[in-house]
């Protein structure tokens, strides 16, 4: 691609609002679905461990905000049949508050970013925005805010958004590349989430996780936790051994020589997240110095992007755990050192570190004002993640002051929230879950 000048670039990006006015972002149109949504889940559920599949139901069945953080393949086929801008960054593709979290740099310190990358991919910056928008419309309702506020935190966050777009606009290419935000310690539910990551060491995970092998004195190896931790021994614990080999090829040799000086010594099958559930999620107990020298990684399957069906320039990744490497690495500033892929057999993984000082917000550090600081904070880190991974001058040519823009995504966000709400009714009644007592707001 040929060079353009600044003023080129921010001409683009004023030039797409003819392609999608800003105010037409609060466009949904349910009627032109080309399959149910129970449809599209049941197809991103294709090759998952059947016997969780029950599990993932129940999840969703629990709230709105649940089914929501599991219907990532519903809403990238809901954004696909509406207008978009063309203009692309690296987005994360499951853009909601609880994907925002605190981990350990490789410095050692602590940080906060968006921290899961599985449906990461290059599309329209404002998927992003959408999905993110409609999150918070979502845990503004079960955390006990009236619409109106919660439409008010939607158009901090994309005000915010816009205010720091224009801001990269303005920098250095470098400067961009580097820029931290600062005051997030500041912000109580970012606050809450690093006193939770402040206390998610090594050594308490080894607490958690392990225990110690009866008759065999400083032996531990992963503990029997029903519903979400069960070991794995003999051939298969093998197979799930020999992935580290190809995955220490893929790590800088600085990461392969560390790696080295740990030895396996327990592996054990794990069930997380909300959309993850069932797919092949595997967790390596490895010690280095000693019993007090723990590492923990996990081995999680990786598939397609939700986003990849309807972007006509992406091709399926040749390795979807690469794929998420590459998108994480992208848009955050700095990324788990431990970070790579691998394979066990035909199937795709990420590898990272488990549980190293990692911290998530819940929907109750939301409460009061704590939605619109927070949904700041989301504003900036996605603006930060795409002026990295995108062209700020195109985006901030595109959005102007921001206004019309954040008044569009707050219509945006309540109306796909409300969706979220039937969508979330018709899986209650499809008859894939166990129904207990009625939820009430």
């Amino acid at each position: 691609m040929s060079w353009a000048s600044p003023e080129e670039r921010r001409n683009l990006g004023h030039s797409r609002r003819k392609q999608v006015g800003r105010l037409q972002n609060d466009q949904l149109s349910i009627k032109d679905r080309k399959s149910p949504p129970l449809t599209l889940l049941q197809r991103a559920e294709r090759g998952r461990v059947p016997a969780l599949l029950k599990l993932k139901h129940q999840l969703m069945a629990q709230s709105p905000f649940v089914f929501f953080r599991g219907a990532a393949p519903i809403m990238a086929a809901d954004l696909a049949v509406i207008p978009n801008t063309g203009i692309e960054a690296q987005i994360c593709g499951d853009a909601h508050v609880r994907n925002l979290g605190a981990f350990a740099a490789p410095d050692g310190r602590l940080v906060f970013d968006i921290n899961d990358f599985d449906e990461t991919i290059r599309g329209p910056f404002e998927w992003d925005l959408k999905r993110m928008a409609a999150s918070i419309v979502l845990a503004g309702r079960e955390s006990q805010h009236k619409e109106t506020a919660a439409r008010d935190a939607v158009q901090h966050c994309i005000l915010r958004y816009c205010d720091h777009m224009r801001a990269f606009a303005r920098l250095p290419l470098l400067e961009v590349a580097r820029f931290q935000v600062h005051r997030l310690g500041d912000i109580q539910p970012v606050h809450a989430a690093l006193v939770k990551a402040e206390r998610a060491t090594p050594l308490h995970s080894l607490d958690l996780l392990t225990e110690p092998v009866h008759g065999k004195p400083g032996t531990r190896r992963f503990r029997e936790i029903n519903g979400c931790l069960s070991r794995i021994t003999g051939a298969q614990a093998e197979k799930i051994l020999n992935a580290l080999a190809p995955y220490r090829e893929v790590l800088e040799p600085q990461r392969q020589h560390l790696l080295s000086l740990y030895h396996p010594v327990d592996v054990a099958f794990k069930i997380v997240g909300t959309g993850s559930v069932g797919l092949r999620d595997y967790c390596i107990y490895l010690e280095g110095n000693g019993p007090n020298d723990p590492l923990f990684l996990q081995i999680k399957e990786e598939t397609v992007s939700a986003y990849t069906p309807y972007l006509q320039h992406s091709h399926p990744s040749p390795h979807n755990g690469q794929r998420v490497v590459i998108g994480q690495r992208a848009m955050q500033l700095q990324s788990d050192p431990f970070l790579g892929w691998t394979h066990i057999g035909s199937r795709q993984f990420l590898v990272r570190q488990l549980n190293d000082h990692k911290g998530s917000i819940d929907l109750t550090d939301l409460a009061g004002s704590g939605l619109i600081a927070f949904a700041e904070v989301c504003g900036e880190l996605l603006a930060r993640g795409h002026a990295r991974s995108g062209d700020p001058l195109v985006i901030s040519g595109y959005l102007g002051n921001g206004e019309a823009f954040a008044e569009a995504l707050a219509q945006f966000g309540s109306l796909y929230a409300d969706q979220t709400e039937k969508d979330w009714q018709t899986l209650r009644r499809s008859g894939k879950v166990e129904l207990t007592k009625k939820r009430t707001r």
